[in-house]
């Protein structure tokens, strides 16, 4: 009886081999961005997050507190920093706050 090349490997490899092959990581980095997102900032800024977009390089928040936007805006390169180390992996470059 022979053994497919398959047989051996782990789910988690047979996960990322699958995400791969149909080209979903794009869409997993979406949705894993607005989770971090919510996770990090908290109550306090997500009952003013209005919006989350994340395409290319570059994570876009729209904000419905003019007064928020402007305190998050001091602190965009933290914001950058948290959010990639939450994921795992540098993908997001530059933060928009609309």
């Amino acid at each position: 009886m022979s053994e497919r090349k398959h047989d051996n490997m782990k789910l988690k490899d047979v996960i990322k081999a699958f995400v791969k092959s149909n080209k979903l990581q794009g869409g997993l980095d979406v949705v894993n961005v607005r989770h971090a997102w919510e996770e990090l900032m908290g109550q306090g800024v997500n009952q003013y997050t209005t919006r989350i977009e994340f395409k290319g390089e570059t994570l876009y928040v729209n904000l419905s507190s003019s007064v928020l936007r402007e305190e998050l805006s001091y602190g965009k390169e933290k914001i950058i920093h948290m959010m990639n180390e939450a994921l795992g992996k540098q993908i997001i470059h530059k933060i928009v706050l609309r």
